[in-house]
């Protein structure tokens, strides 16, 4: 990491966020204020697997994981006196709102993509409710799109399934620096200060998605009563 980034300051720890335990630890072991929090770990359209806990794997990860991450270095984003938490979703989330009724999947039958969409509205939610609940802290949370992007995310996906979703959104496929960017914008620009609760994508704030389409953010995504009531039942989940 220093060779390649020229910066000596680089500290790399352990995390697995399938992992309450990992999570935990990771907690316990952070020292001083966090001013910008990344949620950008995921699985995508996985088969279908459960945590020790029973929850499906998609929605422990790309969401529970992140939730513990940061509630739990909530008083080190709070020293930070300003800080951000970019919570990274995708156009995935379009496909599915937050099933409150079977959000696990153990009475409706699994779909990849269903989770993951799932998951992927879960992330744009907790912006909205972490920036209503710790704006008082200085904390603002806003969720973004980066685009399709080419890594080992897609490692449960076939090259045909990817290129039929490229052809049928005409989306090409960025570099990891092209997907980083719209990240990087809402992490440090000083055009966002004070905003939080937001969903963007191409380096700007998305408008609402029409009917069929796959740009913009739904409306489910930003629903603050669907944010709370997120919270309150991850945060149920995760005290057992």
């Amino acid at each position: 990491m220093t060779a390649t980034t020229g910066n000596d300051r680089i500290l790399v720890a352990p995390l697995d966020l399938a992992d309450q335990g990992s999570v935990a630890d990771f907690v316990a072991n952070w020292d001083g204020p966090l001013h910008i929090l990344v949620d950008n770990a995921g699985v995508m359209a996985s088969p279908e697997m459960r945590t020790p806990q029973g929850w499906e794997m998609q929605f422990a990860t790309n969401h529970l994981g992140h939730f513990a991450l940061a509630t739990g270095l909530r008083p080190a984003l709070a020293a930070a006196d300003g800080a951000r938490i970019v919570s990274v979703s995708s156009a995935a989330h379009l496909r599915s709102s937050v099933q409150f009724d079977d959000i696990q999947f153990e009475r409706r039958e699994y779909d990849p993509w269903q989770a993951y969409g799932q998951s992927k509205t879960a992330n744009a939610l907790f912006a909205v409710e972490a920036s209503r609940r710790w704006a008082d802290d200085g904390i603002l949370a806003n969720a973004l799109m980066p685009g399709a992007i080419r890594t080992n995310l897609q490692r449960y996906v076939s090259d045909e399934e990817l290129d039929r979703m490229r052809a049928g959104n005409a989306a090409a496929w960025k570099t990891v620096e092209q997907g980083a960017a719209t990240s990087v914008l809402v992490a440090a620009s000083p055009l966002l200060d004070g905003v939080g609760g937001r969903y963007f994508e191409d380096s700007q704030e998305a408008g609402l998605a029409k009917p069929g389409d796959r740009r913009g953010v739904a409306p489910y995504a930003l629903d603050p009563e669907a944010a709370e009531r997120l919270w309150q039942v991850s945060t149920a989940l995760l005290k057992g």
